[in-house]
């Protein structure tokens, strides 16, 4: 199994130039994602997920709902159903997620610091065809390159598979991978936003989980739609970075919705009275990031 996507990485890139003087350098240029002739993951797609290290009922039940949140319904707009929809417009139709098997490993069976081996045994725990494995790793449980890339994405040898990997930052560099519920540790220091679920940690997992999963069914095994190097690729959503709303710019992440009585930032609403802040998404058809709001 190989990595696909390093997400703090290029939000840091953007911090950067964010600096006073460097932002009105930079020019939008025009965004294509070439599509290499690969397969992509459509149809309906098992999501099963593998939580390492100890997570509260709650903190399941926001991961889990988001998820169930992707599925197509109608409902109040802007939606998480709405946002994922973009990905149907990439070849091949729609990609529909349901949540499979989840499997509790809050003994830390394997210790608290994993390299990308430990991953891709624990994704391995569940075997299935058209099934994504999804490791969620706890707030204490270090991983190798953590805060470079917050998450990845990869797939088996034999391309039968795929996996993701997020952590919860909250502890170790929520600056990097909770970004924009926690100030940068570069560029402007504006205040934060508030977390929609009140969770800085776990709602900055679900910022990253979208945007590993957009990743994983547009670009599963490495010659599906990317810019860049194979080896390091920016994908549907990851070519986005940083993008939350109308008139976003280097660590500005936009004007997105407040909740009145609690001061919570979101773009996009879900299931059982969820709310939720999703990264833009790369548009085939128009060539540009689009955000929800």
């Amino acid at each position: 199994m190989y990595p696909t996507y390093h997400f703090a990485t290029s939000l840091l890139l953007l911090m950067f130039l964010a600096e006073p003087g460097l932002g009105a350098l930079v020019e939008e240029q025009p965004l294509v994602l070439k599509y290499h002739n690969g397969a992509l993951l459509k149809g309906n797609i098992t999501v099963n997920l593998i939580w390492y290290g100890h997570f509260t009922p709650i903190q399941r039940s926001i991961i889990v709902d988001f998820i169930h949140s992707l599925a197509p319904r109608r409902g109040p707009l802007p939606s998480a159903s709405s946002w994922w929809k973009t990905t149907e417009k990439y070849k091949g139709g729609a990609s529909n997620l349901v949540v499979g098997r989840q499997i509790l490993h809050e003994a830390y069976s394997l210790g608290k610091s994993l390299g990308n081996r430990h991953l891709v045994a624990l994704a391995g725990k569940v075997n299935g065809l058209k099934a994504i494995n999804v490791v969620l790793t706890a707030s204490d449980v270090a991983v190798d390159g953590f805060c470079s890339r917050c998450g990845t994405h990869g797939s088996a040898h034999d391309k039968k598979s795929a996996y993701v990997w997020v952590g919860n930052s909250v502890v170790q560099c929520p600056g990097q991978c909770a970004w924009p519920f926690h100030q940068p540790i570069y560029g402007p220091q504006t205040p934060p936003l508030v977390a929609p679920n009140g969770d800085v940690g776990v709602d900055g997992m679900i910022i990253n989980l979208a945007t590993l999963l957009a990743g994983t069914v547009t670009n599963p095994y490495n010659n599906g739609y990317f810019q860049g190097p194979a080896s390091a690729p920016l994908e549907a959503v990851s070519a986005c970075t940083g993008i939350f709303g109308t008139g976003a710019y280097p660590g500005y992440p936009g004007q997105v919705l407040v909740d009145k009585a609690t001061g919570a930032s979101y773009n996009a609403v879900g299931v059982n009275g969820r709310r939720f802040l999703l990264p833009a998404m790369w548009d085939p058809q128009t060539s540009a990031c689009k955000p929800l709001v």
